[in-house]
């Protein structure tokens, strides 16, 4: 079974950049698999931020990241990485990684297709 493991996550100031890292422990299926990243803040519920279809690679974002947040992944390295540039205090969250599979097109934003998550890396947007 794929496990996950995220990292970059850490305090930065609004407008600023930052790339979060996700890593799986071996090569996932591609059967109509799909990569994400969801967040949830405090007293929230967890919400999709973007994710990749690995069959194609296209990429579904959350209207309130897109233009600013990239996913993209290195499949030699089995990486994952969330781009997110021009950062706001709103963003501040724990930024999970997600592997599921047998995905269709119309539930990649739903965390419920996801069976895999990783733990967490704290991302924190103050002045």
């Amino acid at each position: 079974q794929v496990q996950l493991r995220e990292s970059g996550g850490r305090e930065v100031q609004p407008g600023q950049s930052l790339r979060l890292s996700c890593s799986a422990s071996e090569r996932p299926s591609r059967n109509s698999a799909a990569v994400a990243w969801f967040r949830e803040a405090l007293g929230k519920d967890r919400e999709f931020v973007a994710a990749m279809r690995l069959n194609g690679g296209s990429t579904h974002y959350a209207d309130s990241v897109k233009g600013r947040f990239t996913i993209s992944r290195d499949g030699a390295l089995n990486m994952v990485y969330l781009q997110m540039n021009g950062l706001k205090p709103e963003d501040s969250a724990v930024y999970y990684c997600a592997y599921g599979t047998g995905i269709i097109l119309s539930q990649v934003r739903n965390k419920n297709s996801y069976k895999t998550w990783g733990q967490g890396t704290q991302v924190t947007v103050s002045s």
